[in-house]
């Protein structure tokens, strides 16, 4: 028996009972296509993060206030005390350190922003201008923060695109004055559109001095300070140097949290590595399902072809070659099943790509390798015992149950 008549005995079969056989192909399709829409949503989730960090910038140490201990806590809020604030001069501090090449302050508050009757409570960013390099913004028209001594205040702000639009619509900002809280600021630039980044919307921001920022919140301690290193193989010496420097200034007390964004993104993506793995080996237990379907399926056919069977037997077919026929039967369903299924799970991938743009959904290869390789191997597996059944059936005890 030649493969061209195993493959067309397997396809009569099947279309010999449509019903029956669709229905065996979509339970094999959703589990297929649950695989590949799951993993395509842990891989989008685990994508997003990792592009959202790349946008913080390159070579980052970032430094907080208070030290974080292995219960996520700090100490000093367990005794009662308050970490100890970072300041501007922390900040100027750590350009001792050889490996860093700029550090940007940030505080961050939130203000009435006002133009004659225009007005809108948003987000107001104290910095300095290295931010515009550190974090890799892009500015639409003007220039950013002036530089200089940033203990200096000056009256001078950028703002967000959305900002600039509700405040001065078709009208030019650059040179134009806004009053943020109880201070007037002069516009010196307009971010370009960029949209989210960890749940902040740089549209809709204004970005001042951090002098500035401190004398209108009333308050000289920093939100964290962001520290670039010269390069890759520097990062780990300006984390060094970035702890040691701001422990000699705090009286030998180690009361900073520093981290570098390499391992922020490390820790992340294995979360969400893990995350992806279990979210598609939860899905493939639907395969599984479809394969003990398809074995019970499979033993009713073989009651109800007991004839056909023993007809294939009569003319001298060998049980090996009727075992064929039942496990070809399985993989050409298990087969065209896992395809459906495929292409179904990468049309609704397509659509949340489409829904949510800001997502990458995609599902990766090995994830889909592994829904199809499953769909076969599963499909196969839990045929054995029917083809074994039908190949030990009598050929005349099988004829004259017709």
């Amino acid at each position: 028996m030649n493969p061209a008549d195993v493959a067309a005995f397997a396809w009569g079969g099947l279309a010999g009972y449509r019903s029956r056989t669709l229905l065996m192909m979509l339970a094999m399709a959703i589990g297929v296509a649950a695989v590949v829409v799951l993993t395509a949503l842990g891989e989008g989730a685990r994508c997003y993060v990792v592009g959202q960090f790349s946008s913080l910038g390159t070579h980052l140490v970032i430094v907080f206030p208070g030290r974080s201990e292995t219960a996520g806590v700090t100490p000093g809020v367990v005794m009662g005390q308050t970490p100890r604030d970072l300041t501007l001069d922390d900040a100027l501090a750590l350009l001792r350190s050889p490996a860093v090449s700029r550090v940007a302050p940030l505080t961050i508050g939130s203000a009435l922003v006002s133009r004659r009757r225009r007005n809108r409570e948003v987000p107001i960013l104290g910095s300095t201008a290295e931010l515009l390099e550190i974090r890799h913004m892009d500015l639409e028209r003007g220039r950013f923060l002036p530089g200089g001594d940033p203990r200096r205040p000056a009256p001078a702000c950028v703002l967000g695109a959305t900002v600039r639009q509700e405040l001065f619509g078709a009208q030019p900002a650059l040179g134009e004055w806004v009053r943020i809280g109880d201070r007037r600021f002069r516009v010196t630039g307009v971010l370009a559109p960029q949209g989210q980044s960890f749940g902040f919307n740089t549209d809709e921001i204004v970005i001042v001095p951090v002098a500035s920022a401190q004398m209108l919140f009333n308050t000289p301690s920093l939100l964290r300070i962001l520290v670039e290193a010269k390069g890759r193989e520097d990062l780990e010496r300006a984390r060094r140097d970035t702890l040691a420097i701001l422990q000699e200034r705090h009286e030998g007390e180690r009361d900073v949290t520093v981290v570098t964004q390499d391992a922020i993104l490390a820790t992340f993506d294995r979360i969400l590595r893990t995350l992806t793995l279990a979210v598609g080996g939860i899905a493939a237990i639907s395969l599984a399902v479809a394969g003990i379907l398809i074995m019970n399926v499979m033993l009713v056919a073989v009651s109800q072809r007991t004839a056909e069977i023993g007809l294939l037997k009569a003319i001298g077919a060998s049980p090996g070659q009727v075992r064929l026929l039942f496990f070809a039967e399985a993989v050409l369903l298990s087969a065209v099943g896992a395809l459906a299924g495929w292409l179904l799970g990468e049309a609704a991938v397509f659509a949340i790509g489409y829904l949510y743009p800001v997502l990458p959904v995609a599902a990766p290869w090995w994830a889909v390798a592994a829904a199809l390789a499953t769909a076969l191997v599963t499909g196969v597996a839990f045929s054995v015992l029917p083809a074994r059944r039908a190949a030990r059936l009598d050929p005349v005890a099988a004829l004259s149950r017709r």
